[in-house]
């Protein structure tokens, strides 16, 4: 026994830490919160894997029969004083269908995320639903679990404070939803890494982590067009940074090349992509009655107040149909954070690293400017934050990647600062964006339990979910910290790796 507890470490209960504290998440919003839920989840029963008696042939390829639950179980949104109660109205038996045309059923998005999900629709809706979040959630700890064994350890603060320094409190929310949005952001910001430990290990390792990039890219790129391109600027970075004149690395290329075809192929295929590189087109478009603007002034406006739009990620911007306002102490504890962590990757530059961290930043401008442009909007319109989400997990990644001899180097006060600003902004968002759906926001106080009008009919109250989903945040972040600040040996060669990131 004391041979057992000697060998144990905390690092052991990070994957069960992050279950739990991303379940809370899964579990603390109602059946239909993400956006666009309605068309998603009709996308999902009605993909080629889902059972037929789910969805049948409307009167058009434009439509479908489906279960009105689908589409009626979102009656609170965009009314955030209006609880999820309305839910207990909705009929969500399966058998009672109306038609609709709200779903991806003429090629609009990549039909992968759907049909891995249509695997899981089961004759109880709302069962159904919560089993698809979770199997987006098992999906992220499992491939970042994967990522941190097989890395090497110079590339695990890299793995660990990019998604810790990220994902508060929009990636936590989109993880663990029904959007297909959830797999772009996992499959980024896992395979950018995947494919740098590819071309830096040998043997075993580098076997388990061409598997975990080619799956990574594969459900970035099959979830979303826009998850294509992000992919496959994902390998563009990783080559860069692990660029040789060897013939190894040329066979090495070979997987990355591949992978680059199969987002090609998504890219191509999603109508999605198409409508975006042309412009959303929102009410206020030129056209519109008494709203004219010009091509330049679109311009500069969008250039100069893209900030908002990225802060979005961090709380500007409000969840779920973007009507879950967060408090302001999330968006300036969130960023706070993030620039902790951006400070301290800045200290410790080379010349690749810098070149990729401008690619990402320069995509992160350039990608929403051109879609809000073309399509005569501004920033707060049309453009989500979360469209931009995995390229901002794979900037809070670079901004802390090893290169070279220069090893990133966080103090003791500085790990302290930001996990524990994280801990208290995740618990206050968590329990902002339950307090909106369980009674409408600007209702009840800190407790969840008082004055409940929505739930779901389990034994365990809201209070519960809130105080374990955040006390295991904190000590998962508690835990990552520790072990990324350990010290971290170069990035040489030996030992299951080799060649270094280049000056």
């Amino acid at each position: 026994m004391r041979s057992l507890i000697s060998r144990f470490r905390l690092i052991y209960l990070a994957p069960v830490l992050a279950l739990i504290a991303l379940t809370a998440w899964a579990v603390g919003t109602p059946m239909g919160s993400s956006p666009d839920d309605n068309f998603h989840l009709v996308s999902t029963w009605c993909s080629s894997a889902s059972p037929a008696a789910n969805c049948t042939a409307g009167t058009a390829p434009s439509n479908r029969r489906v279960p009105e639950a689908l589409l009626t179980s979102i009656c609170y949104q965009a009314s955030p004083g209006v609880s999820a109660a309305c839910q207990l109205k909705t009929d969500f038996d399966p058998n009672k269908t109306v038609l609709t045309d709200r779903g991806n059923f003429v090629g609009g998005y990549p039909p992968l995320f759907y049909d891995v999900m249509g695997l899981f629709v089961g004759p109880n809706i709302l069962e159904s639903v919560i089993l698809m979040r979770l199997v987006s959630v098992v999906l992220f700890v499992g491939l970042t679990t994967a990522l941190f064994l097989l890395l090497p350890r110079s590339r695990r603060p890299a793995l660990i404070w990019g998604w810790i320094a990220t994902t508060v409190p929009l990636g936590l929310f989109i993880i663990a939803s029904n959007n297909p949005s959830s797999w772009a952001v996992i499959g980024v910001g896992s395979s950018w890494l995947a494919l740098l430990g590819w071309f830096e290990t040998v043997g075993r390792r580098k076997i388990g982590l061409g598997a975990v990039f080619a799956l990574s890219v594969l459900i970035a790129a099959g979830s979303r067009g826009d998850g294509a391109i992000y992919a496959s600027l994902g390998i563009v970075v990783a080559v860069l940074l692990s660029f040789e004149r060897s013939r190894r690395f040329a066979l090495d290329c070979i997987l990355p090349l591949v992978m680059m075809a199969v987002c090609v192929y998504y890219f191509i295929s999603a109508q999605q992509v198409i409508s975006g590189l042309n412009g959303f087109g929102g009410a206020n478009s030129p056209g519109v009655p008494g709203e004219t603007r010009s091509l330049s002034e679109l311009l500069i406006y969008n250039l100069l107040n893209i900030p908002v739009l990225w802060a979005g990620v961090f709380g500007s911007f409000g969840l779920g149909w973007l009507d879950v306002a967060m408090p302001q102490v999330v968006l300036y504890g969130a960023v706070g954070a993030f620039i902790t962590v951006a400070a301290v990757g800045f200290s410790r530059l080379t010349k690749r690293k810098a070149v990729s961290l401008a690619i990402v930043a320069l995509s992160l401008i350039v990608v929403p400017v051109v879609v809000l442009t073309r399509g005569s909007d501004i920033v707060g319109e049309q453009v989500q934050p979360r469209y931009i989400l995995p390229l901002i997990v794979m900037l809070g990644g670079l901004l802390v990647l090893q290169s070279g001899q220069r090893r990133v180097h966080f103090t003791r006060g500085q790990v302290i600062l930001v996990t524990v600003t994280l801990a208290v902004v995740q618990a206050v968002a968590l329990q902002t964006t339950m307090r909106r759906y369980i009674t409408g926001a600007g209702f009840g106080g800190l407790n969840l339990n008082s004055g409940i009008k929505w739930w779901w009919d389990t034994p365990i109250s809201p209070i519960v979910v809130l105080i374990v989903g955040s006390l295991c945040y904190a000590g998962l972040i508690w835990i990552l910290a520790r072990e990324a600040s350990r010290v971290v040996p170069a990035v040489s060669a030996p030992v299951g790796t080799r060649a270094s990131v280049g000056n």
